[in-house]
């Protein structure tokens, strides 16, 4: 009989997973964006679109896999999963048609969204039977390690006068060699069926209910750098090679951020912290485009990787302690607004910054957003008074 992989082993290959599924299935994107757009002559409003039909596919993704349709399957659904991002980034090379790209962007988020729900649901239940749920960070850190190698691989294309397609070419390469580890790492593991009854409705709770704006509002706030930033970059002469470096402090800010708020958390609260996440990326988002020279984009990225993932996984901490016995439900809602929020950003700032010529204005509507979401959030802390570890990123 085969003996499981162990804890750490599991946490590992959900790092990987994590790193396929969304370091590169979602967000290299952002490097390689610049260069379709000189390439391809797209708009900003263009280029937002083909983010907001990621961000589309990735909602609808995980709305759909809040069913039951696949207790039992998760370890088959992730790797199929993984392997069509490493399909779908590749084939997002060929051809010059919006509509194409549209669409292949639109099914790799929902890709994305099987994968990080179904492998979560695979490591966190594995990590909390086994009573080391700080295992959880590394599993979640694997979008920093994505983003990290996606900063990489851009830079040696840089050096060695590759074009945007080579980038997307090399991001399926790189991205079915992770899907095969993953295949080899996770061994038969699978999430354990819960076994639980249907959830009541949720509780009436004017606590939640700030916590599901406050989220929807983070997702529009944060996706807006999350998308353009090194497209900000690249508007601001900045050179290539610093575009790679700006995403590179990003992905390496982003590895630790989930253990390093998870620890802020605990004496000050898991709502003051969310708070203190969405305005420090709000002072990333305006330092971005505000400060002068390079300092402005590489702080940017650092204030963007290190608080977005981690953010993200207290906003659903917050959710799960707010919703009484309908933690899934709470889950479900504050998703659809979260992915809501994403829709609609990339299109709004793309707009603005076709409108004004860049993107400051698209910026500081963001930062304002996010601090809009930590006031709102400070609603919730009357109910919310119990430190919460994070539990999972969007």
């Amino acid at each position: 009989m085969r003996q499981e992989p162990s804890p750490l082993r599991i946490a590992f290959a959900g790092m990987v997973g994590l790193a396929v599924a969304m370091g590169l299935g979602r967000f290299v994107f952002t490097p390689i964006l610049p260069g379709m757009m000189a390439g391809l002559g797209l708009s900003a409003f263009e280029a937002g679109l083909l983010a907001s039909a990621n961000y589309l596919g990735y909602l609808l993704g995980a709305i759909l896999a809040a069913g039951a349709w696949a207790q039992g399957r998760e370890r088959g659904v992730v790797l199929a999963a993984l392997f069509s991002t490493a399909l779908l980034l590749g084939a997002m090379g060929i051809g010059s048609s919006l509509t194409l790209f549209i669409v292949v962007r639109f099914l790799a988020g929902v890709a994305s969204a099987f994968a990080l729900v179904f492998f979560s649901a695979i490591v966190l239940a594995r990590v909390v039977a086994s009573g080391r749920q700080g295992l959880g960070a590394l599993h979640f850190g694997g979008v920093g390690v994505g983003i990290a190698v996606s900063s990489v691989m851009i830079g040696l294309l840089v050096a060695y006068g590759g074009d945007w397609r080579a980038g997307w070419y090399w991001s399926g390469l790189i991205a079915l060699a992770g899907a095969v580890l993953v295949a080899a790492l996770l061994g038969r593991a699978s999430a354990a069926p819960s076994g639980r009854a249907a959830e009541p409705p949720l509780p009436r709770s004017r606590a939640l209910t700030a916590m599901i704006v406050a989220y929807g509002l983070f997702g529009f706030g944060y996706i807006v750098t999350a998308t353009f930033l090194v497209a900000i970059v690249r508007h601001g002469d900045g050179g290539r090679l610093f575009e790679a470096a700006v995403w590179l402090a990003t992905g390496l800010a982003g590895i630790p951020s989930v253990w390093l708020w998870n620890r802020i958390a605990r004496p000050v609260g898991v709502v003051a912290a969310y708070a203190l996440g969405c305005a420090a990326e709000a002072a990333g988002v305006l330092a971005s485009v505000l400060v002068p020279g390079p300092a402005g984009p590489l702080l940017g990225g650092i204030l963007l990787g290190g608080t977005f993932i981690a953010v993200t996984s207290l906003g659903l901490s917050l959710g799960r302690q707010l919703a009484g016995k309908a933690p899934r439900r709470a889950l479900a809602l504050m998703t659809a607004a979260f992915g809501l929020g994403q829709v609609i950003g990339p299109v709004v700032a793309g707009h603005l910054a076709d409108w004004t010529g860049d993107f400051t204005v698209a910026s500081v509507v963001a930062a304002a957003v996010l601090l809009a979401a930590a006031l709102v959030a400070l609603a919730a802390r009357d109910r919310a008074v119990v430190p919460a570890r994070p539990i999972t990123s969007r």
